[in-house]
């Protein structure tokens, strides 16, 4: 032990120092050029054997972020609508602090579609067209009041503590069928309510966590992988210099999850400029396929083009990809705000839909 450090314990060798003190590194490192392969097919993103239970191998989570009435949208309440105005029938739960009014009933007419003859709002017309593709659950509730909490536990499961996002223990679990993209994607997110715990691995490890893509104030692409006054093979060099000085640093920072995703990350980067590009560009898409999202209209060519992109890195492999529309939070705007959100959401989520089932 050096001089300088004789109050720091001793620990156990990691596995790296003792690969590196044995038999000369086992010789067969050397080899590490010739294994780029099978190092990725080793990688704790590589796919892994699903549960025996198990069907869903990829998730794309469409989430309206804010709130959307479901009593405006889905959850059609005949009793409102005879109530209208009239006060609570009961006492006013202790949870709410705004003032609360009369009641109010829907400003929409609701009717059946499809043939489980299921009930949905006018404001919406092309899911009411593909209603038999639903499976509405119309009893799930939250704990928590509040946008913050009430997302956070939507996203992980808890309002308090910081857990796994969704789609971080959908990454974990069966990992990413393409080495070349993130295993878990998510589409313009919210930088509030939460944040980027909507999207954190918490306590797994941070290459579980989502791969942010837009956002306020953010292009619609993924960020900062191309260098264009670089050649490939100066990024290489680079990259093999800044991994051998963080893998000298990570031998003496034993379980530091969060330096080893910065190392993965680095590599994963790089692969990416050559594939993420390719799927995040829409443009190679057909005419029809563009305006069944919406792509051809001014108030759905945004979530539109989102919508697709999600379908197009979901098919590319990747195991969870989340898109984001927002802000639902109407208040006493609903009228207004819900019919105008309703007709930027309803064409490009039927329109995946049913691109989906048509693949």
């Amino acid at each position: 032990m050096s001089h300088l450090c004789q109050n720091r314990q001793s620990r156990p060798l990691t596995r790296r120092e003792m690969l590196g003190s044995s038999s000369a590194g086992f010789g067969a490192l050397a080899l590490q050029g010739l294994m780029g392969q099978e190092a990725l097919s080793a990688s704790a993103l590589s796919p892994k054997p699903a549960p025996s239970l198990a069907r869903a191998k990829r998730v794309i989570f469409v989430f309206m972020h804010g709130g959307p009435s479901q009593v405006d949208l889905f959850d059609h309440k005949p009793q409102l609508t005879k109530d209208d105005n009239k006060p609570l029938p009961f006492e006013k739960p202790r949870i709410v602090s705004a003032k609360t009014g009369n009641l109010l009933a829907s400003p929409w007419k609701f009717s059946k579609h499809g043939q489980a003859g299921a009930e949905v709002s006018e404001i919406l017309p092309h899911l009411s067209s593909i209603v038999d593709d639903l499976c509405i659950v119309k009893s799930i509730h939250g704990s928590n009041s509040r946008h913050g909490g009430a997302l956070l536990e939507l996203h992980t499961g808890s309002d308090t503590f910081t857990r796994p996002a969704m789609g971080s223990w959908i990454n974990y679990g069966l990992g990413t069928e393409n080495q070349n993209l993130p295993g878990f994607i998510t589409i313009d997110p919210t930088g509030g309510h939460g944040g980027s715990n909507a999207w954190s691995s918490a306590f797994l490890p941070a290459h579980y966590q989502g791969t942010r893509i837009g956002g306020k104030g953010r292009g619609m692409t993924v960020p900062f992988i191309n260098s264009p006054l670089k050649s490939r093979d100066l990024q290489r060099r680079e990259l093999d210099l800044l991994r051998g000085m963080n893998e000298g640093h990570l031998a003496n920072s034993a379980g530091d999850s969060e330096l080893e995703a910065r190392i993965a990350s680095y590599e994963l980067a790089f692969r990416m400029q050559m594939e993420a590009p390719g799927v995040q560009d829409v443009s190679e898409e057909s005419e029809a396929v563009k305006n069944l999202y919406g792509m051809d209209q001014d108030n759905t060519r945004k979530f539109g083009e989102q919508c697709l992109m999600a379908r197009r890195f979901s098919e590319a492999g990747v195991r969870f990809v989340q898109v984001t529309h927002r802000y639902w939070d109407s208040h006493g705007n609903l009228r207004k705000e819900h019919a105008r959100l309703a007709g930027e959401m309803d064409k490009p989520v039927a329109g995946l839909i049913t691109d989906l089932k048509q693949r």
